[in-house]
């Protein structure tokens, strides 16, 4: 498996003269990097047309155009008309902005800016198009400006606020972007945000030629230094580079429409050092929180399977490990020991390479075969974690939709009880679904003799 990052700069303005005399290096160098893509962003009628004509002469370049909060006070009636000329002048146009309000340096009256700003607002939504935000000191205006709107479709860019911030842009459907700036040394608030907000909403950018990353800062910036953006993300995240790089660039690509991530459905994926194997997605229950219902992805891997692997092809999506693999687990969107003898005969396998496996299961097994299949994973399953999810069975039925009725959590508790018996690690989980209450699943989970993990509700796997 390659390690090389897939990486798209959501964020430059690289028509400037600070260009002028190493541009194509300059794209060269970002391709060496990783950068599969790299958007340019209009701040005027002038910049947005270069950047639609950059968007035009280079493959690797997309272009939004947009009045940024600057320069609204120079904004005419010809003005809009000219944003909405570009907008539809290139299928490489993919989002209106920069657009936004900015209560920190004021060059425009803050009436004049929000004026500007709803009417932008407006003209994307008419065009069905996503907005890049500019938001420097004016959070919950922009953010109210965006519900008047009924904007949900966007990034904010260079994300300036807090965590309770981030929630609430997240909740209404947006994105943020991080900048270079998560390097420096004294954003611990940055760098607390990106560590309480699901990656899942997150962009990379440079805002280049500005926002110059550790360590080159005092210098020009560029789209290259994306990668030591994505790297402290990854870093704070407890990432790799590649998992944020593939789950960036998929978010890059479902906001813009850039289709630049790999959508081939996987039966081997990597999560940080961990190598997950999917292998249905067939289900006993019908869970009413589960992620696939919305989308078949996770961490930006699709695992919308077209059908399910045998032993050979389950191997040969494996192939040669890496070196720094530490577990093979059975988990995708599907329930794994459906499959029972298959994942005996890939876990025997892989165990004969020296890897730890681990079984990530909704705990009805032994209903749906009819008999207790614990002893047949002795000596093949080091860990098994248990979808417990309810502390009781009323609540459990209502959740996931187990056909097995009350039985259902009934059995899942006495597969937890009998798991003790047969594999060293067994952990029980519950997702943070709203009305579920997680101390009394801790509560239950102490009482079967097992260890508990909470889960986040957008968290898979």
């Amino acid at each position: 498996m390659s390690h090389t990052p897939v990486l798209i700069d959501s964020h430059a303005h690289i028509y400037y003269r600070d260009y002028d005399d190493d541009f194509e290096a300059m794209l060269q160098r970002a391709a060496d990097t990783g950068v599969a893509a790299i958007l340019v962003v209009g701040t005027d009628l002038e910049t947005s047309r270069q950047s639609v004509e950059l968007a035009e002469r280079y493959p690797r370049i997309y272009a939004a155009v947009g009045i940024h909060p600057h320069d609204a006070s120079q904004v005419t009636e010809e003005s809009y008309q000219a944003i909405r000329e570009l907008a539809l002048s290139s299928p490489k146009v993919v989002a209106i902005g920069e657009i936004g309000l900015d209560f920190y340096r004021d060059r425009s009256p803050r009436d004049v800016q929000e004026a500007v700003f709803l009417r932008l607002l407006r003209l994307a939504g008419e065009l069905d198009m996503p907005v890049i935000i500019h938001d420097r000191d004016a959070h919950q205006r922009v953010l109210e400006c965006l519900r008047q709107e009924g904007t949900s479709r966007g990034v904010l860019h260079c994300f300036s606020g807090d965590a309770a911030m981030a929630a609430e842009a997240i909740a209404m459907g947006l994105y943020i972007s991080i900048p270079g700036t998560i390097t420096y040394p004294s954003n611990d608030a940055l760098r607390q945000v990106v560590r309480v907000t699901s990656i899942d909403r997150m962009l990379v950018e440079t805002d280049c030629p500005y926002l110059t990353p550790v360590p080159h800062r005092g210098r020009r910036n560029e789209p290259a230094h994306v990668l030591l953006a994505a790297q402290r993300v990854a870093e704070v995240k407890g990432l790799t580079l590649d998992d944020v790089g593939r789950i960036t660039t998929k978010n890059a690509s479902d906001l813009f429409g850039m289709r630049l991530w790999d959508q081939a459905a996987k039966i081997a994926y990597r999560i940080r050092t961990s190598l997950y194997l999917n292998i249905t997605n067939r289900c006993s229950n019908r869970c009413s929180f589960c992620a696939k219902f919305d989308d078949f992805t996770v961490k930006g891997h699709n695992l919308l399977l077209d059908a399910e692997p045998s032993f050979l092809e389950v191997m040969a999506a494996i192939g040669q490990p890496d070196a720094d693999l530490d577990e093979v687990v059975f988990c995708g969107f599907g329930e794994s020991l459906l499959r029972l003898d298959l994942v005996k005969q890939v876990a025997a396998e892989m165990k004969g390479r020296g890897f730890r496996i681990r079984i990530n299961t909704d705990g009805q097994a032994n209903l749906v075969h009819g008999r207790n299949i614990l002893p047949e994973l002795v000596g093949l399953v080091d860990s098994i974690s248990v979808s417990l999810n309810a502390p009781d069975s009323q609540t459990y039925v209502r959740l996931c939709s187990t056909p097995f009725g009350e039985a259902g959590f009934a059995g899942v508790c006495d597969f937890i009880r009998e798991a003790r018996q047969y594999i060293p690690q067994v952990v029980a989980s519950a997702v943070t679904v709203p009305g579920v209450d997680i101390p009394a699943c801790s509560m239950l989970a102490e009482s079967l003799g097992v260890q508990f993990r909470v889960r986040e509700y957008e968290e898979v796997g």
